[in-house]
Order: structure tokens, then C-alpha cells, then sequence
């Protein structure tokens, strides 16, 4: 499931936020990138995250600008002057050079003043990363739970135009089964018009043959899938019903497919398939739900 969060980091003079992001995946995936210096934070992170979000794909970035009156501050390198001092003086005897070694000579030369920027991992308190990245991930949680409804009115939607072909199989099983049971009498009653045969033994195959037929297993077993799946949407949020609604969304195509095996009806085929389309959308669409 998709979702968005972003809350600001307090980082001194430097305006910092941290994003999370979140696509869809069947398992939780995290991709957590942080400036250098914050590595020892990343397992509060994933824990945090991993504890409220239990499936996609999530991107955590730590994204940072420096104000208007966050200048960076210059910094003598002393080592370097030292250097340079050295060097000119030792012109001045082996070469003879007359003068004295001023400021403005220094300062011209190079790397003798350096400007230091602050690393961000220097401005980041880690308690605060985790509060900052405990409101994100709530803003992700809000905008997931927001979808989740959407995802959830398209299930009701789906079930209910299943359980609909569902019911114009129900009402033709009883027709197709007595009109094959007529076929196969009268193919039977042709056949043996001029030879003598067990009638009882006929009944019994015609029987045999006629509860091979029989869907009304599937047709019941199909009915509480549709119910046991109704029954997890309306399940309290917080609860994970991801993988048992795939399991559900597994059963039903096994039902539906052996309905169709034993159809011999063009009407319940076409059902069938249509059955068959709404239940592979939904088995896609459950790869998103935690």
C-alpha cells in the first residue's frame, strides 16, 4: 500500500525534514539512507518501522538545507601556517631575500584559512531523529489506512458480484443435473432397447454418475469464503489480515475451478470465468493489504 510522510527535524540552523515513503510490495522491504556519522541510528529506525508497517516497499530519506543565517564558520589551519611561515623564512636565508613576514603574506597563501561546514550528523540528536520519524511514519499509517478503506469498498464490491454468479449457478445446478439425468436415461433406454439389463445396476451408475456431478460441496464451501472473507474486512484495523485474505482469495479460485469442471452448462461456464476474473483481481489487489 502507497503512502506519504514527512515531519521536521530540529538540526540547529539547519532545516531538516525526514520522508517516508511507502509503494506497494508483498513484504516489507526498507531503504533507509542517512548522511554519514548516523549509522547507529538506522536500527531504532527499522525497528520503529518494521513494528508499524508489516508489508511494501519503504524509503527513508533525511533530507537537510542550510538557512539564511546558518553560515559556515572559517578556521585557521594552523598546521598549514606553520607550514608556510617555515617556508618563507627559509627563503629569506638561503636565498638572502630581505623583509618580514606579515598577515597579508599568510593570508594569501593557500589552505591557510579553511571554511568547515557542520556535518548534519553533528546536529542531529538521535532521540529526536525517532520522534521525527515516529510522526512520519504516522502520517504513512494514516494515508495506508485511508487506502486500506478504498481497497476494502472494491473487496465488498467484488464479493458481492461473486456471490451474485454464485447464485445464478445455485438456481441452474438443480435444472442442469435432472436434464443430464433424462440424457443419460434416454441414451441408456436406446441402448439396451433390444438387450436385457440390470435396472437397478443402471439406476446405480446414473446415480454414480449424476453425484460426480453434484456441486453442491463447492457451491457451500464457496458461500463461506465469500462470509469468512467478509468477516476479516470487518476485522479491527490494527489486526494484520493480509496473508489469511490470500488464503481465502486461494480457496475460492479452488472452488470456482472444480465448479467448472463439473458444469456441463454453458450459462454456469460463463459464470465461471466471470467468477474467475473477479477473484484473480482480488488475489492481485490482496498483495497490497497488510
Amino acid at each position: 500500500m502507497t503512502g506519504f510522510g514527512a515531519a521536521p527535524l530540529p538540526a540547529g540552523q539547519v532545516e531538516a525534514s525526514l520522508e517516508i515513503r511507502s509503494v506497494n510490495g508483498r513484504h516489507l522491504k526498507l531503504n533507509i539512507r542517512l548522511p554519514s556519522g548516523l549509522e547507529e541510528a538506522e536500527a531504532g529506525l527499522r525497528d520503529l518501522i518494521s513494528g508499524a508497517l508489516r508489508r511494501g516497499t519503504v524509503d527513508v530519506v533525511l533530507r537537510s538545507e542550510s538557512t539564511a543565517g546558518s553560515s559556515s564558520t572559517i578556521e585557521i589551519d594552523e598546521d598549514r601556517v606553520r607550514a608556510v611561515l617555515a617556508a618563507y623564512r627559509a627563503i629569506g636565508e638561503r636565498f638572502g631575500v630581505p623583509g618580514e613576514i606579515d598577515l597579508a603574506l599568510v593570508a594569501r597563501a593557500d589552505r591557510v584559512l579553511v571554511e568547515r561546514v557542520p556535518r548534519l550528523a553533528e546536529l542531529v540528536d538521535p532521540v529526536a531523529l525517532l520522534e521525527t520519524a515516529e510522526a512520519a511514519v504516522a502520517q504513512v499509517v494514516r494515508m495506508r489506512e485511508a487506502e486500506g478503506e478504498r481497497i476494502a469498498e472494491d473487496f465488498r464490491d467484488r464479493l458481492a458480484a461473486i456471490g451474485e454468479r454464485l447464485a445464478v449457478v445455485e438456481s441452474r445446478a438443480p435444472e442442469r443435473l435432472e436434464r443430464e439425468r433424462e440424457r443419460l436415461g434416454a441414451a441408456v433406454a436406446e441402448l439396451t432397447a433390444d438387450t436385457q439389463f440390470d435396472d437397478d445396476r443402471i439406476a446405480r451408475e446414473i446415480a454414480l454418475l449424476a453425484d460426480r456431478w453434484d456441486m453442491g460441496e463447492e457451491l457451500l464451501r464457496a458461500r463461506s469464503h465469500l462470509q469468512a472473507f467478509e468477516d476479516l474486512l470487518n476485522a479491527p484495523g490494527d489486526e494484520p489480515v493480509g496473508k489469511r485474505l490470500g488464503f481465502l482469495g486461494q480457496e475460492l479460485l479452488r472452488e470456482v475451478n472444480t465448479i467448472g469442471s463439473k458444469a456441463n452448462d454453458a450459462t454456469i461456464q460463463h459464470e465461471v470465468v466471470e467468477m474467475k476474473n473477479e477473484i484473480e483481481t482480488l488475489r492481485e489487489q490482496i498483495e497490497n493489504v497488510e
